[in-house]
Formats: structure tokens, sequence, C-alpha cells
């Protein structure tokens, strides 16, 4: 069995960067939804950047997320489906659901070469069922989303959980897999569990938190899968490769293969990416994870921090460090959470300039400038990215950043702009966080940050 845990939160209490005083403001505007709201915005295909590392980094990249669990339990031998790959969906699934697999299975056939179609009757390879989340965390807690082996549905599923068939380790052919995805989550959380666990399904079975461009990366950045995850899948099932060739085997055949596929990798500069020691992995989980108290998720935070900062990374993983820091220190101490998100910009800035991660920490400061009256500041890093979360296909990062900048539009008297913008944020809302009222949630903390409401 394989877990996605649930995502990180975009912004926890955003009210939370206001001083004390302006929470007592008598009046603001409104933020109800309109009665007639928008028509829900959906993505089209991705354009996706194609990886920038070596091949011989990619080969070890291989290796790692595909020999080795998260737990940390070796893989002895390559699993992977064998001829065409059948998919289906059983009854109940989100309207949405159908629509984000299609395009995420001609993804599969146009970009990783994989002879994959859903179908509607028969037994598949992999079966998606869907159920309510509170009914999916009652076996699986915390589970956003989960892929297990040797199962073809959920009920299959709770009369082997005992079994050694579902240990991924025993596997040296895939036949049949299940997909579990929560069916009351917004249509985003939807997409992204399909994205990550069918990959997984066909796929790579580890996350590694050193990767910056992919969904195998538990940091939950990249929701929808990249230039980078699909050349990994694209490799999977090349010809060279088989079921049942081990970690050496394999090794031995990834130049050659890499150099067919990525001819780009073979001139691209190889730069060392140290390992991720177990410690830092402890404390971004205890962080991030369930059964911590506040000031416990702090002081992990901060472990993971000093672990980055003791290892000398200049890297995402940096980044991240600070940027848990400070979504956990918001609401207790708006004054270090600016500080931690300031100290993850910079980072981002060199690492991965324009990209997914600056954008989350610029809707963090944005917001923080909104709640200070600097519209301006506010206007500029929305501004800055809305690129990044449009390529990266995140609806709720791109819908606050469109609330933020309406709030911020209103503050400079350009109502006209702002109402528009606001527009588009509730239709890009209604993809990323599903559900009229927590659309409405969403833009009444939004609004409330700006003191000039």
């Amino acid at each position: 069995m394989l877990v996605r845990l649930a995502p990180f939160a975009l912004i926890a209490a955003l009210s939370a960067c206001m001083p004390a005083a302006m929470t007592e403001l008598p009046e603001r505007r409104s933020a109800a939804l309109p009665q007639d709201l928008p028509v829900m915005n959906r993505f089209g295909t991705p354009q996706v950047d194609p990886p920038t590392r070596s091949n011989a980094a990619i080969a070890q990249d291989f290796l790692a997320l595909s020999f080795q669990m998260e737990s940390g339990r070796q893989i002895p031998r390559l699993s992977r489906f064998e001829g065409p790959i059948s998919i289906s969906v059983a009854d109940g699934a989100p309207v949405s659901l159908i629509g984000d697999l299609d395009a995420l299975i001609g993804r599969l056939n146009r970009e990783a070469m994989i002879d994959i179609r859903r179908i509607t009757s028969g037994q598949a390879n992999i079966t998606i069922e869907t159920m309510p989340r509170a009914r999916m965390q009652r076996v699986v807690p915390q589970a956003a989303c989960f892929v297990v082996p040797r199962v073809t549905s959920w009920a299959d599923f709770r009369g082997s959980r005992t079994s050694r068939d579902l240990d991924w380790t025993t596997l040296e052919i895939r036949e049949h897999i299940a997909v579990f995805i929560p069916s009351d989550v917004s249509p985003q959380e939807v997409r992204d569990c399909l994205h990550e666990e069918v990959a997984q399904a066909l796929g790579p079975l580890n996350d590694l938190y050193r990767l910056p461009d992919s969904v195998f990366n538990d940091d939950n950045f990249n929701a929808v899968l990249t230039g980078f995850d699909m050349l990994i899948l694209r490799t999977y099932y090349d010809p060279a490769l088989r079921s049942g060739m081990t970690r050496t085997e394999v090794a031995a055949a990834l130049p050659g293969i890499l150099s067919r596929l990525n001819p780009r990798g073979n001139t691209a500069s190889t730069a060392s990416i140290s390992e991720t020691p177990r410690a830092w992995i402890d404390a971004v989980e205890a962080a991030l994870g369930p059964g911590t108290s506040d000031a416990g998720r702090i002081a992990a935070a901060n472990r993971a921090v000093a672990i980055a900062q003791t290892q000398g990374w200049n890297d995402t993983r940096s980044g991240f460090s600070w940027f848990a820091l400070g979504r956990l220190t918001l609401a207790r101490d708006p004054n270090m959470a600016r500080a931690a998100f300031t100290e993850a910009a910079a980072i981002f800035e060199r690492t991965s300039p324009g990209g997914i991660h600056l954008a989350h920490v610029q809707m963090q400061l944005a917001a923080f400038a909104l709640a200070q009256g600097d519209a301006d500041s506010a206007l500029q890093l929305t501004g800055a990215a809305m690129p990044a979360a449009t390529q990266a296909q995140n609806a709720s990062l791109l819908s606050t950043i469109l609330m933020i900048r309406a709030e911020a539009l209103d503050d400079l008297d350009r109502t006209s702009e702002a109402r528009a913008l606001r527009l588009d944020s509730l239709a890009w809302g209604r993809y990323g966080f599903g559900a009229n009222g927590a659309v409405e949630d969403r833009l009444t903390e939004v609004a409330a940050l700006s003191p000039l409401g």
C-alpha cells in the first residue's frame, strides 16, 4: 500500500497576518458569493518543461525511486505491467474525475509512450474506486488517497489487509492494482490523487524530497505529472527493461535508454545532491503530520531548518524547511512567519526562479503586504506568482492569488478591475476548493486581510 498524505494547506488562518486592532473593525467589504457563480474553470493540456539535470543524475533518481520504498525497505526487482494496460472507474465517482482521468491517460500515451486506455466493462489492470473520506480514513487514517497491489476493489482490499499480497516488495509483474480516492473533496484534490496514485500504480514506488520537479516528492508542491515524471515513466516502460530485473541489471541499461530518450541530458551538467537524512524527514513529518501539538510542530520545523543549515543545503529542501516554519508560526508569531517566508523566497529565487515553490511563498508574502496596507507590493508579488501557479495547474493557489490581487486593486480604488478578477478567482476556486462554502470561506479570509475594507 502506498499512501498520499493530506496536502499541506495553502493558508492557515490568513487573518493571523492582521494586526490585532484590525480584527475589531465594525465594517468590511462584503465577501459573500454572488448569486450567480461563474462556471468552474478547468485547465487544458499543461505545458511541461523537460528535466534539466544530466542523464547520470536522472539515472540515480530512477534507481532511488524504483528500488526502495518510502520506509527505506529495499525492492529487490523491478515490477511493471507487461503489455497494454487498462484502467476503469467504479460507479459513484465525482463528475470531474472522468475528464481529468482521460486527460491524464492522453498525456501518458503521448508523453510517456505508455499503451494505456480506459475501459467501461470487464476487469481492468488498474481500478479506481472513490468513497467518502471518512469511510476511507477509518481504515487508513490521515490518507488523502492510496494505491494497493493485487486487489481490484475496496471489498477486496478490506479482505486482504493482513495478507502479504499487499507487499509491493514481493511483486515481479503487476497485473491488478487498485487506487482509492475520496469522493467528497475538491475536483483539484481528486485530480492530484489521480496523477500521483496512477503514476505509482504504473511505476516508481518511492518519494524523494530532493526532487525539485516531480510529483514523487512529499512536499506536494508539484501536483500534476511533470516533464521529469513523464521521462521516468517512459523509461520504466522502455523495451530495454522488463519485469524482474535487478537493480544492477537496470543500472546497466539506464545510460543507453536515457541517452536515447533524453539526448539533452547527455551534455547537461551533473550537480551532486546529497541524500536526505532520516532525521530531517522525521522532523518534517512531525511538523506536518498528525498527533503533534502546535508547539511540537513548530519545534520540529525548527529542527528541520537547523538540519538543512548543518547539511549546507541550497536546494528546495532548505526552502521547504523555512516554508513549513512560516506556515506553522502564522497564527502564533506573524513576524517570525514573515521572516521564514522571506528566507524561503530567497532560496527558491536561487534554486527555481519563477517556479511553483516560489509562487507559494509569494502568495504568503502578498497576504502580509495586503494586511499592512501595501497594495502595490501585493500586486507585484501576486503578478509574479500567477504564471507559475497557472503552469503548475494549481487552481486553489491561483484562486487565492487572484483574491488577494482583487483586494489590493480595491484598496487602490480600481474597483472594476477588482470585480473582474474576483469573479475569475471564484471560477478557479470552484475547481480548487470545491464546495461553494469552501470558496466563500477563502474569499472571506482574504477580504479580512485588508485594513481598508
